[in-house]
């Protein structure tokens, strides 16, 4: 019984083409010389940065007469400790700390609360003139903040707040800063709606929705308020400059600058004043390394958030 050829059957009277020889893979380009630069830029703004701080460092632990030495040493030969207890005593240290306190726990609380309440209704509720409130908050940011001090000035001094702390703490509570409107806003606006629509159904209301719903979804947008909020009260210098009067109710921005100002009516101690000025950037410091992820997540966040 003869078997028929099939279709399928290989011919091997025809030549196969040779395979074709695989190439090697391409090298890569060295990038030592691209890295390398990079690792010299960051070295040096790094160096920009902390060389100052390791200076001020040495100057608050060298004693005042060491601090003119020609030429400048960046290790004290006497290590004065007793700089850091002797500079806070001449400016009442511990008072006005605890009025800085105060004033910057008030001024955040009450410029994140209402930031994110302005931030909610702008971005979920629908009312008449919505979008002209926003055009006037994000242009209110072009103008500079020493344009209304004057009049601000008059008018607090009429209403007898003046040498007081509210004209410090009461703005906060008034939607001061737009910035944090448009962050809050564009948080907001990146959550769905049917979030919402979900707690409506469960009978929640707007005051339950905000408090209880976006809130802990919009953390990392209120913590960043309240470091930026945090840093710019604790740091503010001119404004309780002009309405502050009583070296009582300073801060201690302004009682740094005692040490170098015609208040202090003798030649500047520097080794007091940067032994105070490294207890005096504490705070700021340890706040913002307690919440830097959420800071960064808040900043890197803004720039994607889109309407769902």
């Amino acid at each position: 019984m003869t078997t028929l050829p099939t279709e399928t059957a290989v011919r091997t009277d025809v030549e196969q083409p040779a395979p074709s020889p695989i190439a090697p893979p391409a090298k890569k380009k060295p990038r030592l010389v691209g890295t390398t630069s990079w690792y010299v830029v960051a070295l040096f703004v790094c160096a920009v940065m902390i060389v100052p701080l390791l200076w001020m460092i040495t100057i608050g632990l060298k004693s005042r007469t060491a601090v003119f030495d020609i030429p400048p040493k960046l290790l004290p030969h006497e290590w004065t400790w007793s700089n850091f207890v002797n500079g806070p005593k001449a400016i009442h240290f511990p008072r006005l700390l605890l009025n800085s306190v105060i004033i910057t726990a008030l001024s955040v609380l009450g410029g994140v609360m209402t930031a994110m309440m302005a931030g909610y209704a702008l971005a979920r509720l629908s009312f008449p003139g919505r979008k002209v409130w926003f055009y006037l908050f994000v242009g209110s940011m072009l103008l500079p903040g020493v344009v209304g001090l004057i009049p601000l000035f008059q008018l607090y001094k009429s209403i007898g707040w003046y040498d007081t702390w509210l004209p410090l703490i009461v703005p906060a509570f008034l939607g001061g800063n737009p910035l944090f409107i448009f962050l809050a806003r564009q948080y907001f606006l990146a959550i769905p709606y049917s979030i919402d629509e979900a707690a409506k159904i469960d009978g929640a209301g707007h005051f339950r929705i905000f408090t209880q719903v976006m809130l802990p979804l919009t953390r990392p947008a209120w913590l960043t308020m309240a470091i930026l909020a945090f840093q710019a009260s604790w740091n503010d210098y001119l404004n309780p400059l002009v309405y502050l009067y009583s070296s009582g109710k300073w801060p201690l921005s302004v009682g740094m600058a005692s040490f170098i100002s015609p208040f202090a009516g003798k030649t500047p101690d520097w080794s007091f004043y940067m032994a105070t000025n490294l207890l005096y950037m504490l705070p700021p410091l340890i706040v913002f390394f307690a919440a830097q992820r959420y800071f960064i997540q808040g900043l890197g966040a803004l720039g994607s958030t889109t309407q769902k």
